[in-house]
């Protein structure tokens, strides 16, 4: 009975956590807000494409990396490089089980 009231409650959090979500998803999209950041992007685009321009009409030299941003962001922390490193050590060992089943089995087949 308990436990029922507390998922019952844990449950109306979590449905009003996603309503407001979805209205602050509505409302942004509807503002314009994805579009507007849309258009500053168009409009670097565009200035890069004119600054690119002008400069070989000058004769400079023209490397791509000065019209490029750079848009590589590194996201890690220690809490990422330490589940990454589970990952992996999980991985080899089913890796490992899967392939000496399949060898214990070929190897009862063959017999």
């Amino acid at each position: 009975m308990k436990t029922q009231k507390i998922l019952n409650r844990i449950f109306r959090y979590l449905l009003i956590f996603l309503f407001i979500i979805y209205l602050t998803l509505y409302f942004s999209l509807q503002t314009g807000y994805y579009e507007y950041e849309n258009k500053k992007k168009n409009i670097l685009t565009e200035e890069k494409i004119k600054q690119f321009e002008e400069d070989i009409e000058k004769g400079k030299d023209i490397t791509i990396e000065d019209y490029l941003k750079d848009t590589y962001i590194d996201y890690g922390n220690k809490t990422s490089k330490f589940g990454k490193k589970i990952s992996i050590k999980f991985s080899k060992t089913v890796k490992r089980s899967v392939e000496s089943f399949f060898n214990g089995l070929n190897h009862m087949i063959d017999e």
